[in-house]
């Protein structure tokens, strides 16, 4: 994130009972969060179970990585987006199947259509024809 959700909470918040910390001043001199592989695996299993978190629920985490609430807060923030753009990935390239798909079968029956109408403007073809492709009967 950037440095304007600090400045946005600080304005909002006067006294400053956040907890704003110096490193979420927005002047980009914070250090990339690097977690251990413990810690990741224990934050991913904990994310399996439960995508969000209670404040308890939070607390005891941190406590347990040696992470600040906000920090274990940020990930699964981050993780949960993560996890909303792959499924979004997942749901465009399912729609973008069923859409090519859709196109050909359309093509398929506007062709069946111009033939089946070239039939009934010309009845003595009718033995040159081929059979319509498709019979879908609707219930």
């Amino acid at each position: 994130s950037t440095g304007k959700r600090s400045e946005r909470e600080e304005d909002t918040d006067p006294q400053g009972s956040r907890g704003i910390s110096d490193d979420e001043d927005g002047d980009n001199s914070r250090k990339k969060l690097r977690l251990s592989k413990d810690q990741s695996v224990i934050l991913e299993e904990t994310f399996k179970d439960h995508s969000t978190l209670n404040p308890k629920q939070k607390q005891a985490l941190a406590k347990q990585l040696g992470l600040r609430a906000r920090q274990v807060e940020v990930w699964f923030q981050n993780r949960r987006a993560r996890t909303k753009l792959k499924q979004t990935e997942v749901d465009c390239e399912f729609l973008r199947r069923c859409c090519e798909n859709l196109t050909e079968e359309n093509r398929r029956l506007q062709k069946e259509v111009t033939e089946l109408r070239a039939l009934k403007l010309s009845p003595q073809f009718y033995m040159h024809m081929s059979p319509p492709t498709t019979l879908t009967m609707c219930p």
